[in-house]
C-alpha cells in the first residue's frame, strides 16, 4: 500500500484511483478517515503530474521565456520535490523511527503531512498553467508582471517559489536588455524595439519600442532612456568608419545591468539612467558638435518663438488667405474646400518666399499636423464665449486654424538625443501661444485700417461729421467712438503683450541661453562629468559644459519660457485667452458689417407708414452689440491686471482682507507660488521666483503706463458720453 502511494506521488498511475477519488470498489474497505486522507495525497500528485506534463510539452516552444520559466519549474521539482519522494521512500525501508511506526506500520497520515506543504506551491502553479495556456502568446513583459504578481502572495512558501521563477525570467530579459543597450541588436523572435527604415524626413533609422517588452514595473521615464540608449549605440555600432564606444564602457555597463532586476524599479531605474549619462557624455565629446546644438536652438527660436517676424507674420497671412480660398471655393472647381496638412506645407513654403527662411535648410524639417484630421474652414464665430476659470491650463492650438494645429520638428541624428519629445511639445505649445498674439494682433491692425478707410471714404460726403438725420446722428457719433475706442484698447494691449513676450521674455531668455552654450567643453571622464553635472546651476553660465548641463540649462530656457509668458498659468491663460477671443469676436463682428460699424447713409431704405420700423434703429442694433463687446473686453482686462497684481503680492492670509477676495484669485495665487516660489535653506525666495516676479512687474508696468487700470474707469466714464481721451487716460 504504501509502495502504491510513493508510486503515484511520483506521477505514476495507480488503478487505486479513479480522476483523484478512490475506486469505487476499493471505498468500502477503507475507513472514511483514510479514504479522505489517500484522496488529499491523491489531489497532490495529479497537481504535480499535470505541472510536470505542462513543462516537458512546453521545452520545445519557440517562446525562450516560457522554456526558461518550465526548465526552472522542472529543476525545482527534480531537485526538491522528486527528491523528497525518493528521500521518504528510503527512510521508509530503513525503518526509521519517525517514519515506521513498531518496524511495521507507516500510517497514512504520516505521508500526508510530509507532502502537505507542495499542496499549495501545486495549486498555485496550476493556476498559473491555467493562464498560460489561456493565451496564445506571452512576450516577456506581461509574463514577468504575471510572476511578480503571484511572487506577492501572502503564503511565504509560494512567494518563495515564484520570486525565484521570476528571477530566472528576469535574468533572461536583461541578457536580451544588455544586447540591446550594449551592442544595439534586438532579438529576431521577440525583440524590445522594432528598427524602422529611414524616411525622406529622418535620416537615419529610428527604434519604435514594444509595449509588450517591457514589464509595468519599469516606468514611462526608463522606456524612453532605454530606447534612447539602444538606438545611439546601434546608429554608432553602424558607422563603421566613426569613432566607436570604449570596450571598458560596454564592461562597466555589463556588470551594472548584472543584477538590475525590473523588480527592484528604483535600483534598476538609477542603473538605466547612469547608463544613459554615460552614453550621452560620451557622444557629446565625440559626436554631438556645439554647431549643432546652437543651430538647432536657433532654428526652433526662428520659427517656433517666433524670432524671424517675416516669415511669423507671412505664415499667418497666408493661413488667413487659405482659410478664405477654401470658403469661397465652388463646389464644380478643382480645389477641394478642405484643408489637409499639404495645403498647410504649401502654404508655409509660399510664406517663406521673399524672407530670409527661404534659403533655410532647416526650414524642410518643419511640418504641420493636423490631429482631428482634415477640416472644412468656417467663418468666425460671432457669439460670446463664456469666460469660465479652472485649475486646467488653456490651450492656444486651435486658435490659429480654428481646429487643433501642431507643428512639428524633425530630429536628425544625432540631436534627438539631445532634444526630447517633452521638449518639442514645450515648442509647439510656445508656438500656439505666439502665432495666437501675432494672429489676433495682425486682424486688429487690419480692422483698424478697415475702420480708417471706411471713416475717410464717408467723410468725402458728410465733411467733418458722420452723417446721419437729427433722429440717429447723435446715436451714430456715439457709435463710431465706441468701435474706434474698442479697436484702440484692443491694439493697445496686444501690442503691450507682444512686446512684453518678444522683447523681455523670449529675447532676454535666448540671449541667455546662447551665452551659456558658448561655455568650454567638459574634459572630464564621463563619471566626472556626471558627479559635476549634478551641482550646475542653469542659470549661471558653466565652466565646463558637459551633456548633462546642456540638457539641464535647455530644459531650464524652456520653463522659463513657459512660465514668464504666463503659459504655464491656468488662470492667466485662461484669461488671455478670453480677450483674444472677444478680440476675434469684435473683428468677425466688424468684417460682417463690411469694414465698418456705422451702417451706410442709405443702408436703412425708406420706412413704411405703421410699420415698426424706425429711424436709427440698424445704429441701435449695431450698438448694442459693440458697447456689450466694449465692456466685456474692459471687464476682462481689470481682471487680468487684478491677477497679475496678485502674482506678486504676499500670499494671502486667513485675515478679513481675504474674505472679501475671490475665488479665482486665491487660485491663481495658489498655483503660482506653488509652481515657482521655491525658497533655499535660508528661507529666501529662489532666484528664478525673483526673475518671474520682475518680468511681471514689467508687464504691468507696460499696461498701466497712462493710469488706466490704477486709476480704474468709473461708471461715469464708462457711459456714453465719456471723453474717449479720459477713458484710455490720457486726459
Amino acid at each position: 500500500m504504501i509502495a502504491e502511494i510513493l508510486l503515484i506521488l511520483a506521477g505514476n498511475d495507480s488503478s487505486l484511483f479513479k480522476d483523484s477519488t478512490i475506486h469505487p470498489h476499493f471505498a468500502p474497505l477503507l475507513h472514511p478517515g483514510e479514504q479522505e486522507t489517500l484522496e488529499a495525497i491523491a489531489h497532490i500528485a495529479a497537481r504535480y503530474k499535470r505541472v510536470r506534463s505542462f513543462c516537458t510539452s512546453s521545452l520545445d516552444s519557440q517562446n525562450r521565456y516560457i522554456c526558461a520559466l518550465c526548465s526552472t519549474i522542472s529543476h525545482i521539482l527534480r531537485d526538491e520535490y522528486e527528491s523528497l519522494v525518493i528521500q521518504t521512500e528510503a527512510r521508509i525501508l530503513q525503518r526509521d523511527d519517525t517514519y515506521v511506526g513498531s518496524g511495521s506500520f507507516v500510517p497514512i497520515s504520516l505521508v500526508r503531512a510530509i507532502f502537505s506543504g507542495w499542496d499549495a506551491p501545486f495549486k498555485a502553479l496550476g493556476h498559473l498553467i491555467d493562464q498560460l495556456e489561456g493565451r496564445a502568446e506571452w512576450p516577456p513583459g506581461p509574463l514577468i508582471d504575471l510572476l511578480l504578481e503571484r511572487a506577492n502572495s501572502g503564503v511565504q512558501v509560494v512567494s518563495s517559489l515564484f520570486t525565484r521563477i521570476s528571477v530566472t525570467v528576469q535574468k533572461l530579459w536583461l541578457t536580451e536588455l544588455s544586447a540591446f543597450l550594449i551592442h544595439g541588436t534586438v532579438s529576431p523572435t521577440m525583440p524590445f524595439a522594432v528598427e524602422t527604415s529611414p524616411s525622406s524626413k529622418v535620416s537615419t533609422s529610428t527604434y519604435v519600442l514594444q509595449i509588450d517588452a517591457m514589464p509595468v514595473c519599469v516606468p514611462e521615464r526608463t522606456r524612453d532612456s532605454i530606447l534612447y540608449i539602444g538606438r545611439a549605440v546601434a546608429i554608432v555600432r553602424s558607422a563603421r568608419n566613426s569613432k566607436q564606444f570604449p570596450r571598458t564602457m560596454a564592461i562597466e555597463h555589463a556588470k551594472l545591468l548584472k543584477e538590475a532586476y525590473p523588480r527592484h524599479s528604483h535600483h534598476f531605474e538609477r542603473i538605466i539612467s547612469d547608463i544613459r549619462v554615460n552614453i550621452s557624455e560620451w557622444l557629446w565629446l565625440n559626436v554631438l558638435t556645439r554647431e549643432d546644438v546652437e543651430n538647432a536652438v536657433e532654428s526652433l527660436a526662428n520659427y517656433f518663438l517666433l524670432r524671424n517676424g517675416e516669415f511669423g507674420l507671412a505664415l499667418i497671412r497666408e493661413i488667413e488667405r487659405l482659410k478664405v480660398s477654401r470658403m469661397i471655393s465652388k463646389p464644380s472647381s478643382r480645389q477641394s474646400s478642405m484643408i489637409r496638412e499639404q495645403d498647410l506645407h504649401l502654404a508655409m513654403l509660399r510664406a517663406s518666399l521673399g524672407t530670409s527662411a527661404q534659403s533655410d535648410p532647416t526650414l524642410s524639417r518643419l511640418r504641420f499636423i493636423l490631429p482631428c484630421g482634415p477640416l472644412r474652414p468656417l467663418l468666425p464665430s460671432l457669439q460670446p464665449t463664456n469666460h469660465v476659470q479652472n485649475s486646467q491650463l488653456s490651450t492656444f492650438d486651435d486658435m490659429l486654424l480654428g481646429t487643433p494645429l501642431k507643428l512639428t520638428y524633425s530630429l536628425p541624428w544625432p540631436l534627438d538625443l539631445f532634444l526630447t519629445s517633452s521638449a518639442l511639445s514645450s515648442y509647439n505649445t510656445l508656438f500656439a501661444f505666439l502665432s495666437t498674439v501675432r494672429k489676433t494682433h495682425t486682424r486688429v491692425l487690419d480692422t483698424w485700417v478697415s475702420l480708417s478707410n471706411a471713416q475717410r471714404a464717408r467723410r468725402r460726403w458728410t465733411g467733418t461729421g458722420e452723417g446721419g438725420t437729427e433722429e440717429d446722428r447723435e446715436l451714430r457719433e456715439r457709435l463710431l467712438r465706441c468701435g474706434w475706442g474698442c479697436a484702440r484698447v484692443m491694439n493697445w494691449f496686444l501690442e503691450a503683450i507682444m512686446e512684453y513676450v518678444c522683447s523681455d521674455v523670449v529675447d532676454e531668455e535666448y540671449t541667455r541661453l546662447k551665452k551659456q552654450l558658448s561655455g568650454p567643453r567638459s574634459k572630464a571622464s564621463c563619471s566626472q562629468g556626471t558627479s559635476s553635472s549634478g551641482n550646475t546651476d542653469a542659470n549661471s553660465t558653466p565652466s565646463h559644459l558637459d551633456f548633462n548641463t546642456l540638457r539641464l540649462i535647455h530644459n531650464s530656457y524652456l520653463n522659463h519660457l513657459l512660465t514668464n509668458t504666463l503659459v504655464a498659468h491656468p488662470t492667466l491663460s485662461a484669461s488671455l485667452r478670453s480677450i483674444f477671443e472677444t478680440c476675434e469676436q469684435f473683428v468677425a463682428q466688424v468684417g460682417r458689417w463690411g469694414g465698418d460699424v456705422l451702417p451706410p447713409l442709405l443702408f436703412e431704405g425708406s420706412l413704411v407708414n405703421g410699420g415698426d420700423a424706425q429711424v436709427g434703429s440698424m445704429v441701435r442694433e449695431r450698438w448694442q452689440v459693440v458697447k456689450e463687446i466694449d465692456d466685456k473686453l474692459a471687464t476682462l482686462l481689470e481682471e487680468f491686471y487684478e491677477q497679475l497684481s496678485l502674482l506678486i503680492s504676499q500670499p494671502l492670509t486667513a485675515g478679513g482682507d481675504s474674505s472679501t477676495r475671490s475665488f479665482v484669485m486665491n487660485a491663481t495665487v495658489a498655483t503660482f507660488h506653488s509652481q515657482i516660489r521655491t525658497k533655499d535653506a535660508t528661507g529666501e525666495a529662489s532666484e528664478e521666483y525673483e526673475e518671474t516676479r520682475r518680468h511681471v512687474e514689467r508687464l504691468l508696468l507696460r499696461l498701466d503706463f497712462s493710469g488706466r487700470f490704477s486709476r480704474p474707469r468709473s461708471e461715469a466714464g464708462r457711459s456714453s458720453t465719456g471723453d474717449i481721451l479720459r477713458e484710455g487716460g490720457f486726459a
